[in-house]
């Protein structure tokens, strides 16, 4: 009791002093200028918060723009400023303490230096720049893409320049060659010098003679994940397409623009190429396409503009191009029939000819994969035509240029690109961006590629997230051709689909209508993800109008970036009544999807 009774006793005389001594005149200046100078504080540190998360000459990282231009080219230098840490630090904070209260800011921080610095890569079609990849330069605090600091590699992102490089080579005959430089091996592991030149060549030869072996290396999956005979008919069809020696007499040609008329969509211009390509087959002649009016803008630069070679490799060699150019300007070659015309043919000849017979009839074997209403289409009046079509467009778009590789890229950036940051720096071995030493210089390693990730891995494809659904909505003008359903439709076959495979939850979805991309939010358990570009408030124009407003290169870089991504994905739902459809259908089908099935809301108008 006495000890509670004096500590009391000092609690009161300690709070009477405290008194006296706050009303003396000197205490409470001291006490004004203390609170004076923690508002003056608080007043600069609001101010510099208002200007930005950070801002070094000029630049505000919080307001870089990860807008992304297709057709952009340009190297220009983009500055990404952060500090250590990725924020500002008016004093200095223990690594412990910022992780604990300021991880989340951090990381995001990071996050967005990492999608920037990728950013770049998309702009400059490029997704590494070589062994070391495109990296940083140490200048004080911020960071400049250079080649002095590593930048992960994008897993989403793919080597344009050297993955066209590689397919060059093995899309034309090699010197004093007979065969093709295919191998049985995938992609640059038959690169790999395990065995001699001589071996590999005999190799070769022995492939194409007997027919086995070594076939086209744009058919990816097995035999049983593709339409019956696909890798013979597409090794056929190549061969004939790149004879031994253009100018040998026995080498005929088919020359023939592609349609230009109004309201052909890219679907129908690319279905009618396949029934010239089919003539060709049947005459034993080579096909080489003409004017392509859809390449014909700024962002196709030099030979390629206005050429089907802008989008995807040539359907023959130059070689042979050169030799058609030449016998089209002798009247003695139009008279023996060494070459021929798109003219020479009617339209019922190119749209609805005869199929080849080169190889039997594969069509009259088909499994159904594809279901209408719940019901297998098993048979119809069509099926040489499904099968041919699936055949000539695979041909066709073998092999992406540089400028598709591009657009591709840049697209995917765009919808998966901070996905893949989050990805990548949550499995990062190491510290990034690269901590500062003594000296003011980044901490960096050098990058060393192992064999197995040069040969073997190089040939994976750009990540995106999976299982994906490509869904391709048409409505609008469509309606005069085919039984148009609404939206709600397609969901609930994307519903039947995630019954199965309940893991899927993402959606490549490609429509016209902007009414469509507003209702996909009445569906909030499912990621979407879409094509930035101006869409048709209303159904009642043509596509035709639709298409003139978004000018030549938009129109047809857009939809050409929706199709190659719906032959990606797991699965598709589509409208068979739609050419577009029908001819993702005919890629899925030979690229080994078979097994992917296909839910259908309509069948084609002709079958």
């Amino acid at each position: 009791m006495m000890e509670k009774e004096n500590h009391k006793v000092i609690e009161r005389v300690v709070s009477l002093r405290a008194l006296q001594m706050s009303i003396s005149f000197p205490c409470q200046i001291c006490v004004v200028g203390f609170l004076c100078g923690v508002c003056l504080t608080s007043l600069f540190l609001a101010a510099l918060t208002s200007l930005g998360t950070f801002q070094f000459g000029g630049i505000s990282f919080s307001s870089f723009s990860t807008a992304i231009s297709p057709g952009n080219s340009t190297s220009h230098v983009i500055d990404m400023i952060a500090s250590e840490g990725g924020s500002p630090k008016p004093r200095k904070v223990g690594r412990d303490e910022i992780s604990q209260g300021n991880g989340a800011c951090c990381d995001a921080q990071k996050v967005s230096l990492l999608y920037s610095a990728w950013s770049a890569l998309a702009l400059l079609n490029e997704s590494g720049g070589g062994e070391d990849g495109i990296g940083i330069d140490p200048l004080q605090n911020d960071f400049r893409l250079s080649r002095s600091i590593v930048v992960p590699k994008a897993p989403h992102l793919e080597n344009c320049k050297l993955k066209v490089l590689e397919n060059e080579q093995l899309d034309k005959r090699r010197a004093n060659e007979s065969s093709p430089p295919w191998t049985i091996w995938k992609g640059s592991l038959g690169l790999y010098p395990a065995a001699s030149v001589d071996q590999m060549r005999d190799f070769r030869l022995q492939d194409i003679t007997e027919g086995e072996g070594a076939y086209p290396p744009w058919i990816v999956g097995s035999d049983e994940e593709n339409y019956p005979l696909t890798r013979k008919v597409q090794r056929d069809i190549w061969l004939q397409q790149h004879p031994e020696n253009c100018h040998d007499p026995q080498v005929k040609f088919l020359v023939g623009d592609w349609e230009r008329l109004p309201g052909f969509g890219i679907g129908a211009q690319v279905a009618g190429m396949c029934g010239l390509l089919g003539i060709a087959i049947n005459e034993k002649r080579v096909l080489v396409t003409g004017y392509y009016n859809r390449a014909d803008h700024d962002g196709c630069k030099g030979s390629s503009r206005s050429s089907w070679s802008c989008y995807f490799f040539p359907e023959t060699s130059q070689e042979c191009r050169d030799r058609a150019s030449q016998l089209m300007g002798q009247q003695e070659a139009w008279e023996k029939g060494t070459i021929r015309a798109k003219d020479n043919y009617t339209s019922k000849e190119i749209w609805a000819g005869r199929t080849p017979r080169k190889w039997g009839s594969p069509w009259s074997y088909l499994q159904p994969t594809t279901e209408i209403n719940g019901t297998f289409i098993a048979f119809h009046r069509k099926m040489d035509r499904r099968w041919w079509r699936a055949q000539a467009v695979r041909y066709l778009m073998r092999f992406q240029t540089e400028y598709t590789c591009g657009l591709m890229n840049a697209a995917r950036h765009a919808a998966f690109g901070r996905e893949s940051a989050k990805m990548v720096l949550a499995s990062f071995d190491g510290e990034w961006p690269p901590k500062v030493d003594s000296g003011g210089r980044r901490q960096q390693q050098k990058q060393h590629v192992p064999e197995l990730e040069k040969y073997v891995w190089s040939d994976h494809k750009p990540w995106i997230p999976r299982p994906l659904l490509s869904m391709h909505v048409r409505m609008g003008d469509k309606a005069c051709e085919m039984k148009v359903v609404g939206f709600e439709e397609y969901m609930n076959l994307a519903g039947r689909i995630r019954n199965r495979f309940p893991h899927l939850k993402s959606i490549w979805l490609s429509t016209e209508m902007q009414e469509v991309i507003d209702r996909r939010k009445l569906y909030p358990y499912w990621d979407f993800y879409f094509t930035d570009v101006k869409r048709q408030d209303k159904g009642n124009i043509t596509m035709a109008i639709y298409e003139a407003s978004l000018g030549r290169k938009t129109s047809t870089n857009y939809p050409l970036v929706n199709f190659l991504m719906a032959t990606e994905a797991d699965f598709f739902i589509g409208a068979l009544g739609s050419t577009w459809c029908f001819l993702i259908d005919g890629m899925r089908n030979t690229g080994g999807k078979v097994m992917s099935g296909y839910l259908s809301v309509n069948k084609d108008r002709f079958w």
